[in-house]
């Protein structure tokens, strides 16, 4: 399980530093895009401080300015891979209060699926509002990044 999620994160970092190059280069982001992308790093941010028990620093929708992104981005990462590095129960259960102060339980195996499938719901809706505002959106279908 370890080697899946240690895969997974690298495809997810891959995808999201690209975004950010793109970005980066661009005269003017879409605030859209803009948006969904803070939200990525934010989300993800989060559920890496409920995995490990520790207080997150970020709103769900809190704004990042595109410069800071990289660092977020990297700190997410690390803090992803010494969750998977370093827990041996993936069927571990963990309590949880969402952003509206209600509890739940899931699995670390869940939670950690979740980070990657919903910053790729998020890039994908960044690639059509890239479209809709004329921008070629970046190709990362995960059999491109395994090629």
């Amino acid at each position: 399980m370890k080697v899946f999620f240690n895969e997974l994160f690298d495809y997810n970092f891959y995808c999201n530093k690209k975004i950010i190059e793109s970005c980066i280069a661009m005269d003017t982001i879409p605030e859209k895009a803009q948006e969904l992308f803070s939200h990525i790093l934010n989300a993800h941010h989060i559920w890496n401080a409920r995995i490990m028990g520790i207080p997150h620093k970020f709103d769900v929708w809190q704004s990042h300015a595109p410069k800071d992104w990289a660092d977020i981005h990297y700190e997410n990462q690390r803090n992803s891979f010494e969750i998977t590095s370093t827990i041996d129960d993936f069927e571990k259960r963990i309590d949880f209060e969402n952003s509206e102060g209600r509890l739940f339980t899931n699995t670390l195996q869940d939670m950690l699926f979740h980070v990657i499938n919903h910053s790729t719901n998020h890039r994908a809706q960044i690639a059509v509002d890239f479209r809709a505002n004329g921008i070629e959106p970046i190709v990362l279908d995960y059999v491109y990044y395994k090629r």
